[in-house]
């Protein structure tokens, strides 16, 4: 089967008249990137795997309502955090918000600097689920204090010191790695 001969035009006509081939052209299309993206959420692979075959299903159910104002892609990434935030709050309701103080020391620009993406990856899955979630949405994808508390049911407030709890135990993390 020839995945790059489809135009993405062509692609959204099959899936649109929910046509099989082209759905798996999409899928091959997108899944690499958009499993990174609910890695980062996850936190481990299986939970990972089981949000990237959801929102899939997500995709295909909606992808008639898809106006094309915006990218294919950005649609479906958007598709891929809301059903990585619905399946962590199913699966904790406690979140799993640090409690605690977190100490922020920092020993220097060159630490950061020798890190790998993979690196920052595995340090952000070690964070508590619900601090990584609002890690995520506030420093990857964009979305402010306001937002994150609507989409989590909690306050502004809680937000914002769960995000700056991430951050410290983040940066305390590298450092314990760089020792």
């Amino acid at each position: 089967m020839q995945f790059d001969l489809n135009s993405e035009e062509e692609i959204l006509e099959g899936c649109k008249k929910n046509k099989r081939k082209y759905q798996e052209i999409l899928y091959r299309k997108y899944a690499r990137k958009m499993y990174g993206i609910c890695m980062s959420y996850a936190g481990d692979r299986d939970m990972a795997q089981d949000i990237l075959q959801d929102a899939f299903i997500k995709v295909f159910r909606r992808i008639k309502k898809f106006n094309e104002q915006g990218s294919l892609e950005g649609w479906i990434r958007r598709i891929m955090v809301n059903t990585a935030i619905d399946h962590l709050r199913k699966q904790t309701r406690e979140h799993g918000y640090f409690t605690g103080d977190v100490s922020e020391e920092v020993h220097g620009p060159e630490i950061i600097e020798n890190l790998q993406a993979q690196d920052v990856l595995n340090l952000v899955a070690s964070l508590p689920t619900g601090a990584r979630m609002i890690f995520n949405l506030y420093a990857l994808e964009g979305f402010t204090h306001k937002e994150i508390a609507e989409k989590m049911n909690i306050s502004e407030g809680t937000s914002k010191s769960q995000f700056n709890r991430a951050r410290k135990m983040l940066i305390s993390l590298i450092n314990k790695n760089s020792a």
